[in-house]
């Protein structure tokens, strides 16, 4: 089974029990459990937010994030990156060698979401997408939600 976490296993606060029961009893049943979210983190963070509010261990044989596959995409891309999201988010560039640079230093581009997500609004980055779309960078979305729901 391939089930998507946020809306389903939880809500950001607090784990759907009945989910995670269900989960179990498929696993239980020797059926394969794969978590998929399109979170900016890896999956090791993901593991850590969801121990956090509950959720079982045994609902789940593995999780796959698109901070997992960004991830990938980051270890083979250019070196200079500029990063659009939450200081949250920094995990994902443990370990890849890159430099967090500035604009216009940069020679490509992670957005893992807005800066601030509880103040800002998409349309508040319009100029700044369109500079970056003249100088034809890289850019890996990590997270294409435009609204996140907490709760």
């Amino acid at each position: 089974i391939l089930c998507d976490v946020w809306g389903v296993v939880h809500n950001g606060e607090w784990h759907f029990p009945q989910a995670a029961l269900a989960l179990a009893a498929a696993r239980a049943a020797d059926v394969p459990i794969v978590l998929i979210t399109n979170s900016p983190r890896r999956s090791a963070d993901v593991v850590a937010q969801m121990n956090a509010i509950g959720v079982p261990t045994d609902a789940y044989d593995r999780i796959v994030t698109s901070g997992d596959v960004t991830r990938d995409l980051i270890a083979e891309g250019p070196r200079k990156i500029f990063h659009i999201g939450p200081d949250r988010d920094f995990t994902l560039y443990d370990s890849l060698g890159v430099d967090l640079v500035e604009e216009f230093e940069a020679s490509g581009v992670v957005c893992t979401g807005l800066f601030d997500d509880e103040v800002e609004k998409p349309s508040d980055y319009a100029d700044l997408l369109q500079r970056l779309r003249a100088r034809d960078l890289p850019f890996i979305c990590a997270n294409p939600d435009i609204v996140v729901e907490r709760g």
